[in-house]
């Protein structure tokens, strides 16, 4: 793919993922392993996470399926030190797919008439979101329109970032700092894609129920589907059960440049936002669960494939961001979906509204957090659904 042509789907695509300088192992490229059935795509999503570990990646797991057909595929290595293949069933951080979750459970909590989205965050949590925010209604938490900047965290380069890795933010705090701050805008004017609105959403959910928001998403959603290899991980740091590592590329010790082995990394500050463990797999189930209505049931269902009819504050350009998921066009038809990235892992679910093709993948990125997409991430995309419209 020519550099120009990767930069505008990038641009598209917004997956965030950039490539750092070439990696020197001392092994050979692992081969790809994979599985299909009758899948129109399988040559070219063999091409695109065939060569890893490169300077962009150093693992992928993809699966593809639906209605269309299905494929698998595993590229990459366990980790830079041994060489050994990637673990196919491997868990791994999925970043800001969180979100699905945590509006599934809002959206379920809005069926049962215990969330009214229409409701002020405020009217929910009095003593922590202040007057100048008293507008600002669940349902713009979910559709990223609330017009709440971020919160403030250390550091200001990957390397602090890493110093500051074991760090611990409560979700209170970061509503305080980040409503101690003058609005972005007038809620429900634009869109601004933010994690705090999700922390706040997070914390709706444990007032409304008493309980905690890890419980309440694994009570309505892991086991019911069944998926035993996802978790919250809560305020630990380490993954539990098997993983591919993750790297980051950064300055090292010695002064070098290189990848840093960061699978070992807190996650407080994502929180509902973007803390969630799982596999491609248990991924893959909930994707088709969500999309046939089995996850959230009747109109709210709409609530996730619904645009607001506002602009990016950013860019001018119409949102894509719905409650939980968001859309683009690729290859003709639209594509639904969401995109998350933890340092060392970026990961994506995506399906047609009709469930005919889907999407996991996890790409062991070694700059998960770039302002450009991890091109082995974009070739998957590209190879699943066609060049965006």
């Amino acid at each position: 793919m020519r550099p120009a042509t990767r930069t505008l789907l990038a641009a598209a695509l917004v997956l965030g993922v950039a490539a750092g300088p070439a990696l020197t192992p001392a092994f050979a490229t692992a081969p790809v392993a994979t599985t299909s059935t009758t899948q129109p795509t399988n040559s070219a999503l063999e091409k695109a996470i065939a060569g890893l570990p490169r300077a962009d990646a150093t693992a992928a797991l993809v699966r593809v399926g639906g209605t269309e057909g299905s494929w698998q595929g595993t590229s990459g290595v366990h980790d830079l030190s041994t060489g050994a293949a990637a673990d196919p069933a491997a868990r791994f951080r999925a970043g800001s797919v969180t979100k699905v979750l945590t509006a599934a459970t809002v959206l379920q909590l809005a069926s049962e008439g215990r969330v009214d989205l229409d409701r002020t965050a405020r009217s929910y949590l009095p003593e922590l979101i202040p007057g100048r925010y008293a507008t600002v209604t669940v349902r713009q938490l979910l559709n990223h329109t609330h017009g709440i900047p971020a919160p403030d965290f250390p550091g200001e380069t990957v390397e602090e970032w890493y110093a500051h890795r074991f760090d611990v933010h409560t979700p209170e705090g970061m509503v305080r700092s980040a409503t101690a701050k003058p609005r972005e805008f007038r809620p429900g004017t634009k869109q601004h894609y933010l994690n705090i609105g999700y922390t706040i959403a997070g914390l709706i959910v444990e007032r409304v129920t008493g309980d905690t928001y890890e419980r309440q998403v694994e009570r309505r959603i892991l086991r019911p589907l069944g998926l035993r290899d996802t978790y919250l991980p809560g305020g630990a740091a380490e993954l539990v059960g098997p993983y591919n590592h993750g790297y980051q590329t950064m300055r090292l010790d010695d002064g070098t440049t290189g990848p840093r082995d960061v699978s070992v990394w807190g996650t407080t500050d994502a929180w509902a936002a973007g803390d969630l463990v799982s596999t491609t797999a248990d991924l893959e189930r909930f994707t088709r669960a969500l999309f046939a209505g089995r996850v959230v049931r009747g109109p709210l269902l709409e609530e996730m494939f619904t645009l607001p009819k506002v602009r990016d504050a950013q860019s001018g350009d119409p949102a894509e961001y719905a409650a939980g998921l968001a859309m683009k066009r690729l290859g003709g038809r639209e594509v639904w979906g969401k995109t998350g990235g933890r340092w060392g892992y970026n990961t994506a679910i995506a399906s047609t509204r009709d469930g005919a093709r889907t999407l996991v993948y996890s790409v062991n990125s070694t700059d998960a957090k770039g302002q450009d997409m991890n091109p082995t991430a974009l070739n998957v995309m590209v190879a699943t659904y066609g060049l965006p419209d």
